[in-house]
């Protein structure tokens, strides 16, 4: 029972410090954009489409070659 003194108190400080964190966090901008870094890594061309004769299929629309 007298372990309760010490893990009522402790709990108490933990939520309070990650109550902080988390509006730390919020006010930094942490979770401003959360769709566009997995865009970025999706969308990333090393070349433009007209060098790449692939790529410039598939972004007019027809269908890709079969194998």
């Amino acid at each position: 029972m007298d372990i309760l003194y010490l893990l009522i108190p402790l709990s108490v400080v933990l939520v309070f410090v990650i109550g902080v964190l988390f509006w730390w966090f919020l006010k930094s901008g942490q979770f401003d954009d959360l769709e566009g870094p997995a865009y970025r890594i999706l969308m990333d061309d090393d070349q433009p489409a007209k060098s790449n004769p692939a790529r410039a299929k598939l972004s007019s629309g027809e269908p890709p070659p079969s194998l």
